[in-house]
């Protein structure tokens, strides 16, 4: 051991020189382990990469078919709140008249979307079914949307005084034959004579006089009055 000390004591210039090399040695580890984790990261994304872009590509395309379809069926919702409700009918008649280039083109688009929509979404994933699917719905939104601004700005406009007039009396009839506390035969009554107010002036949608109809009928299981 004192010769070791010895050693030191004689030689201890070497210090210098000898920490210089440990220090170009400990940093060269360091690189070559940085180069290895680069490598290994390296070859995980060739080995894996295809396997995750082909996930990522199949979530995007989900999303596209999700969001599609939310759009379809918020645009149906919306038309259905005419289609079923008699009286809103009334207060926007345009959306229910097929003589309206507005209106013909949304039913149209309506059509061509329905069509187009698979009972299996899974089908969407094909790539040209899914682009086709998605123009029809965005056009059924479109033409919607600007069918129901017109029909809001022109509301009963296009009808004359006295038509008018017999709308209203039909809205307030319609309104009574859909109240649940009125008597059945109040909201038959009701019912006959809205009808008998909107001859010659204006369709009610088939599902719209069903379910008042079917309301009317209730807890009696009648049928409605022909």
């Amino acid at each position: 051991m004192d010769g070791f000390w010895d050693f030191l004591g004689s030689y201890w210039w070497l210090v210098f020189p000898l920490s210089g090399v440990v220090g170009a040695w400990a940093s060269g580890l360091r690189a070559w382990d940085e180069r290895r984790r680069r490598d290994k990261i390296e070859m995980y994304r060739i080995k894996h990469g295809g396997q995750v872009a082909a996930a990522e590509s199949a979530e995007s395309m989900q999303r596209e078919i999700d969001r599609a379809l939310a759009v379809h069926d918020e645009t149906e919702h919306r038309w259905l709140d005419y289609e079923l409700d008699a009286v809103k009918v009334l207060d926007y008649p345009l959306m229910t008249d097929m003589r309206e280039p507005v209106t013909v083109d949304f039913h149209r688009a309506r059509r061509a979307a329905e069509e187009l929509r698979p009972e299996d979404p899974a089908e969407l994933r094909d790539r040209h079914l899914l682009d086709r699917y998605r123009t029809a719905v965005l056009e059924y939104q479109l033409t919607f949307d600007v069918a129901e601004r017109e029909a809001k700005r022109r509301q009963a406009s296009d009808f004359t005084a006295e038509e008018r007039r017999a709308l209203d009396r039909a809205k307030k009839l319609l309104a009574l034959a859909d109240d649940p506390g009125a008597s059945h035969a109040e909201r038959q009554s009701a019912y006959r004579r809205a009808t008998k107010e909107l001859e010659g002036i204006l369709v009610l949608p088939d599902p719209a006089t069903e379910a008042i109809e079917r309301r009317i009928a209730g807890e009696l299981g009648t049928r409605s009055p022909e």
